[in-house]
């Protein structure tokens, strides 16, 4: 028998996990003496047939892992001592190393837990080598260039599932394969046919290796087809660092990192959702909490865009403007009432952001989608502008006039979203969106009655009549000074009128909203809004550049 035993050693290391044994240091997890005592077929390693021997050994070798997964919870054989080979492997199926790890990947009950319980027919055994290959498909599709999954298998089936375990005659023959003795299958004769049995198991291997060709076959075609999409990969992310800046500050990160700063990009660290893609809160490995946009719409629009937002993002530096250098920002979420110093610091931080883009670099750059989930708060609650994925650079001796229109409906200015007429008071108009929505803690759009209230005609109609304090949020409304947080309404209803030649530049906006200099009367209001008015404007505001 200790020949026996040897060849077990060898077929394994061959065929379920590669190890070395060491038998002057270590011994083994598994006690081989059932080799001796079990009542199996010898015969088949008698003669000269080496590869029936060799599938018997198998299967032998196989009972006794069962029972180590019985009694331990381990699929596989504890790390040896001084060993570099002899190491429990979880890439070896779906990253599954106990009984626990199997629950997570497949679940608590299978279509093994409810056919391979009882096995005292070959109905009940055919059903349990179904079940066992849907079960195998479901890990192969977990772990699709594994090969071991199988085995797996065929270990949680003979060692938890049948509840008489791995040495029980029917559990031996019907999940493990193992030929037994004519003693033996005498008293199970009245259970299973063994010949019977085996044209059963060889039908269904030969099924399995069938099934694991065309596995084989469409994971070459993914292997191929990975290393085109590498490729095209790697050219891409050469683009993106040739298009940034040198000197900036930007850092490069794998997916892997970023998904771990992100907890797999979580629900629980979701923040918000734009045009093209999702923001979600993340720590990185040193502590720092940043910012991650992920793109979602994987096409030429969506690469154009991400391309866009690294380009524009490279190029410019302020305080109150998103930098590319994701460990220089702190997020938070902001649940609790804001004051009015914060509010009025928020709108201020909003605008200089804005007079850069528009005034501090040449070409300017409109941003093209300003609104409050665009704005990214940080711990000493400086407020910075986000989301330059459909920021646009202007273009000297060039028409304004696009035939895109991009951005967040209630924040458009009319021009632009019916023309496409694009200046620097597009972004001007939406400015005035977010300095209204602040001071009055109201959103854009007011769905709670029958018909939507747009929140400049709201406020409007609330300054007309005499009424402006109404437009300040509660929570505010007795805290700071009057004459202030009227001067701040005033100019967000100014930067949202409807006609552009009556908005001011952002560089205006700002002074009046610091006091430098007067607000002039409010113009009235086209209404109902007509498009002769827009053209009006149109014309007004060309002849006023």
């Amino acid at each position: 028998m200790g020949t026996f035993v040897f060849l077990i050693s060898s077929i394994v290391s061959l065929s379920l996990f590669v190890f070395s044994v060491d038998s002057a240091s270590s011994s083994c997890p598994i006690d081989l003496g059932y080799v001796e005592t079990y009542p199996w077929d010898t015969s088949s390693c008698r003669g000269g047939d080496q590869d029936d021997c060799c599938m018997a050994l198998l299967s032998l070798f196989g009972m006794g892992l069962a029972q180590h997964l019985k009694e331990t919870s381990m699929f596989q054989l504890p790390t040896a001592a001084n060993s570099t080979q002899f190491v429990a492997n979880s890439s070896s199926c779906a990253g599954i190393i106990t009984k626990e790890d199997w629950i997570k990947r497949v679940g608590e009950k299978t279509a093994l837990d409810s056919s391979c319980k009882d096995l005292t027919g070959l109905v009940q055994c055919g059903s349990c080598l179904d079940a066992g290959m849907k079960v195998n498909s479901q890990l192969q599709a977990l772990a699709p260039n594994s090969t071991k999954c199988f085995y797996f298998t065929i270990l949680y089936a003979a060692g938890i599932v049948n509840e008489l375990g791995p040495q029980d005659g029917t559990t031996a023959a019907c999940i493990l394969g193992l030929p037994l003795s004519n003693s033996k299958t005498g008293e199970t004769s009245n259970h299973l046919s063994q010949e019977t049995l085996f044209k059963l198991i060889f039908g269904f291997l030969g099924a399995f290796l069938v099934v694991l060709f065309a596995l084989g076959s469409v994971v070459l075609y993914r292997i191929w087809q990975k290393k085109k999409k590498n490729a095209f990969h790697e050219e891409f992310v050469s683009s993106m660092q040739a298009r940034v800046l040198p000197n900036t500050g930007a850092k490069w990160y794998r997916i892997a990192e970023i998904e771990r700063a992100t907890d797999g990009f979580s629900q629980k660290n979701f923040i918000g959702q734009g045009a093209y893609g999702v923001v979600h809160k993340g720590t990185l490995s040193d502590g720092t909490l940043v910012a991650v946009k992920q793109i979602l719409d994987l096409d030429s629009q969506g690469d154009e865009e991400f391309s866009n937002e690294v380009e524009i993002i490279s190029k410019i530096r302020h305080r109150n403007l998103l930098s590319l250098r994701v460990a220089a920002l702190q997020v938070t979420t902001v649940k609790e009432e804001l004051t009015w110093p914060q509010r009025k610091n928020i709108i201020l931080d909003v605008g200089k952001g804005l007079a850069y883009l528009h005034d501090g670099i040449k070409p300017a750059i409109y941003h093209r989608d300003i609104k409050t989930t665009n704005i990214l708060l940080d711990l000493d609650m400086k407020a910075k502008v986000a989301d330059f994925g459909l920021a646009k650079q202007s273009r000297e001796g060039q028409s304004h006039l696009t035939t895109r229109v991009a951005g967040t409906h209630g924040y458009l200015a009319p021009e632009y979203a019916l023309y496409g007429q694009l200046t620097e008071k597009s972004d001007v108009y939406s400015f005035g969106i977010v300095i209204l929505e602040t001071m009055s803690g109201r959103k854009v759009l007011d769905t709670s009655s029958s018909s939507m209230v747009l929140i400049t005609d709201w406020a409007w109609m609330l300054v007309k009549s005499g009424k402006v304090e109404e437009v300040f949020d509660d929570f505010i409304r007795m805290e700071g000074p009057k004459g202030v947080m009227e001067r701040f309404v005033l100019v967000g209803i100014l930067c949202a009128h409807v006609m552009v030649a009556f908005r001011p530049t952002i560089a205006e906006a700002l002074k009046m909203l610091e006091g430098d200099i007067d607000i002039p009367r409010l113009p009235d209001r086209p209404w109902p809004l007509s498009h002769e008015a827009f053209r009006s404007s149109l014309q007004c505001s060309f002849f006023n550049k």
